[in-house]
């Protein structure tokens, strides 16, 4: 039997998701409305740090349609703590986080009390008739000045700010040699300080959440990530059976890491319905997300970088200082510690020091952001490649090109101890140089350098791997993490011949029913249309670790094909039975077995109905045609590739304008090319993002200044240029499908080449950094300062490689 239909891996599939969700026809939380239900409102801390002294909720609780106020106190027995899943070290400093604060708020926007009515415009209106009292208390902004011994704590009973600090040493480990040494005897160092700055993760859908008490289990709907971990989470902080709590993710409006969490507002709103015996909703609005949903980012990076005059780099170390916020939340710690495995990037640096220290302030807390730890690791190590290449005169591709691993290296053991499996970064550079005509643009620069023209052309470059597909839970498990890294799938062929997938991943945007379905087309050789994906509902898909670090394929569709891979081992038994012939003469193949040599088969169709009817089945075999896979992969996937953006600088206004954006990803094989095209997109959108516009700031009194899309700017289409992209393909070999990732690949590496390429326009000006966002305002003021230093120190000078000041 040989098949004519044309194969579903690699093809450019419309997502079967999009008609129904652009057509208005969806599952939001903020939808439901149950019988009886109440609606929640939280009434929120203006102050960023202070006793709280009284509250008064008399007045709110004689409003109309209200049904209960609840302060801290009052749930303070019940509410428990929000937990932090990944405690980085044995004495890490951890306070307990009450979902509604108690005595004390740390945060502008923590929550203070909350509102049950019988709308949600009465339980908003009936938050103003709340009197709080609050006795000041020190606000602790300054990531430098909070991890300081004399800073005022946080947490006055933890007596310091510095929760945990976290080292990796390759000398110490094995994995390289003594950074000290190879900073001593450098014939060139690099000393650098970059700030990553603090960021909103922005989702399209505001949070939500639905609680339901009035059922034999608790039934919680939730725009979240994290279905299973939520329901486990609950369980174990509230003291709830985890058989007694089912949680369920509608559609999810986007989540970017930000809804990869336990959130106040879940514990809370299941404490509350379950206090009434009510269903009971919440929704916030953009202003309470922008100041209460984590945040993500802040960090203070130190690095300092040996080579040789050749370009040869020889050690690289890493200080971090990461700022917490005022609690950890799920991962808050560990989100750092992720990139302490990408600091080295694609180089083969021979020595590597990478120390973090995580530090409290009276901020909202962080935690994962659109690729958590790696996009900020990448920026640091391509901006200090960018240095040294400047400092030696030469071009930064040619740099990297000296100090990358080559095609024929791989497998090849880093010095920060993981094992990159595959990678061709020569044939991605290659045809990046190609699309973005790198030559003919270095020539232009050139030229408008020598004229003084106003508008300098700047040219970036960022060659990035990362590490995805979360899941090594041995390695997860090494870095005290807690919780595993596999995924589970299930798949069921119906008596009717269609097919049921059941998979523990949770999409919010990422395409899982599309791709998943093409991926079973495949293996089992049945229509694209036939295949049903159910996901996001504990109690239909009740094993899973749920959607985060491009994991989702190539652990969680790696399950999907094994459960399909048993689905076909079981049917070809129960065929040969059919058949009556030797199961070693079953052939199978376009979704129908046959005797080999012979024209004799049946449909796996037919199986799944003699499965069914179970009239005649061998002995032993269960009547169905059901099969379940839990797949734990043994390392990371490590997507890579070259990012290429030349921008246009207005030296007299500060203006930057991409000009052209070209990127070469190497993803491993592509399930749909459409979907990957797609995260590419968006990927690079938030990237590009982090690097002109957007940041999160507060004044001097803790309170966040870019409290709304008004003043925290997301860019619109009109704000991007258009992308040009390419893909090359080398296999992973750490699992069977052969795929890498591809959500975050974007955000990681466009960061890096939009603001090398803001400082390459400026470089012979003396313009050596320009800090996140690079608005026209940072960037001018970067210029006047080169230039005013040129005034006091003219033989500074300029030209491609002046980066003396801080090099040797």
């Amino acid at each position: 039997m040989t098949s004519t239909a044309e194969p579903e891996l690699g093809r450019a599939r419309l997502r079967k998701e999009d008609a129904r969700l652009l057509t208005g026809r969806t599952r939001w939380t903020d939808n439901l409305v149950l019988p009886g239900m109440l609606h929640l409102a939280v009434l929120r801390s203006p102050v960023a740090h202070a006793r709280i002294t009284a509250v008064d909720t008399a007045e709110a609780r004689r409003m109309s349609g209200v049904r209960a106020v609840f302060t801290g106190r009052d749930l303070a027995d019940v509410q428990g703590s929000l937990p932090c899943a990944w405690p980085v070290t044995e004495d890490m400093l951890a306070p307990a986080a009450p979902p509604l604060a108690v005595d004390e708020v740390r945060f502008a926007g923590e929550a203070v009390a909350v509102v049950v009515a019988r709308s949600a415009a009465e339980a908003r209106d009936a938050l103003d008739a709340i009197d709080v009292d609050y006795a000041d208390l020190p606000v602790v902004l300054d990531l430098e000045s909070a991890a300081a011994p004399d800073s005022p704590p946080v947490h006055a009973d933890l007596g310091t700010n510095r929760s945990a600090t976290w080292t990796f040493d390759s000398a110490a480990a094995g994995t390289g040699g003594d950074v000290e040494r190879a900073l001593a005897e450098a014939e060139v160092r690099i000393d650098r300080t970059f700030r990553q700055q603090r960021l909103v993760p922005a989702f399209m859908e505001p949070r939500s959440v639905v609680v339901d008490p009035t059922g034999e289990q608790t039934t919680v709907w939730s725009a979240t990530q994290v279905p299973h971990i939520l329901r486990l989470m609950l369980a174990m902080s509230l003291g709830v059976p985890e058989t007694k709590i089912r949680v369920i993710a509608p559609d999810v409006g986007g989540g970017f890491g930000g809804k990869l969490q336990v959130t106040p507002e879940e514990v809370l709103t299941f404490v509350v319905a379950r206090e009434l015996g009510r269903p009971v909703k919440w929704t916030e609005t953009r202003s309470e997300s922008m100041v209460s949903a984590h945040h993500g980012r802040d960090q203070v990076q130190k690095l300092s970088l040996a080579a040789r005059r050749d370009g040869t780099v020889t050690g690289l170390k890493v200080e971090l200082l990461a700022d917490m916020g005022a609690y950890l939340r799920l991962v808050t710690p560990g989100v750092p510690i992720l990139g302490a495995f990408m600091f080295n990037g694609i180089y083969k640096f021979p020595a590597y020091h990478f120390s973090c220290t995580n530090v409290f302030t009276t901020k909202t807390p962080t935690d994962a952001y659109r690729g958590a730890g790696r996009p900020e690791a990448t920026f640091a190590i391509e901006r200090m490649m960018d240095e040294l290449a400047a400092e030696l005169g030469t071009d930064p591709l040619e740099l990297r090109r000296r100090n990358w691993i080559g095609h024929e290296e791989f497998p090849f053991d880093t010095v920060a101890g993981l094992t990159y499996d595959s990678g061709n970064y020569e044939a991605a550079t290659a045809r990046a140089e190609e699309l973005f005509g790198y030559q003919e643009l270095r020539a232009e620069q050139r030229r408008r350098r020598d004229a003084g023209d106003p508008v300098q052309l700047g040219i970036g470059v960022s060659t990035f791997t990362e590490m995805c597909g979360l899941a090594p839970s041995r390695v997860l498990g090494s870095l005290s993490y807690g919780a595993g890294g596999w995924e589970h799938a299930a798949i069921r062929v119906l008596p009717t011949g269609k097919v049921e997938v059941v998979t523990g991943t949770s999409p919010h945007g990422q395409g899982h029913v599309t791709a998943w379905s093409q991926l079973v087309a495949d293996r089992l050789g049945v229509p694209f249309e036939d295949v049903e994906v159910l996901h996001g509902d504990t109690q239909s898909s009740p094993r899973g670790l749920d959607t985060y670090g491009s994991r989702s394929l190539a652990v969680g569709g790696v399950a999907v094909v094994e459960a399909a891979d048993k689905v076909v081992a079981k049917a070809k038994r129960i065929a040969a039975h059919l058949l009556e012939c030797a199961e070693d003469d079953v052939e199978f193949d376009a979704g129908g077995f046959g005797v080999r040599g012979t024209g004799r088969g049946v449909a796996l169709g037919e199986v799944a109905l003699a499965a069914f009817a179970a009239h005649d089945l061998p002995d032993g075999v269960e009547p169905n045609l059901d099969a379940e896979a839990s797949y734990d992969p043994e390392n990371f996937s490590f997507p890579h590739g070259t990012h290429l953006c030349a921008v246009e600088v207005d030296t007299e206004t500060g203006r930057v304008g991409i000009r052209s954006y070209v990127c070469v990803d190497d993803i491993g094989t592509v399930v749909n090319p459409m979907i990957a095209e797609g995260q590419v997109h968006g990927g690079l959108a938030q990237g590009i993002a982090q690097a002109l516009y957007e940041e999160a700031v507060h004044d001097e009194e803790g309170t966040l200044t870019t409290g709304t899309l008004a003043e925290y700017l997301v860019p619109s289409a009109v704000d991007l240029p258009d992308f040009v992209t390419d893909r090359t393909e080398t296999r992973a070999t750490s699992n069977p499908l052969g795929v890498k990732g591809v959500g975050e690949a974007g955000t990681i590496a466009s960061t890096p080449a939009v603001v090398g390429a803001v400082v390459d326009a400026l470089r012979h000006l003396g313009v050596r950094d320009v800090p996140m966002p690079c608005s026209p305002q940072r960037v001018w003021r970067a210029i006047s300062g080169a230039r005013e230093s040129a005034a006091t120190a003219p033989e500074a000078g300029g030209g491609l490689g002046s980066t003396r000041g801080d090099a040797r």
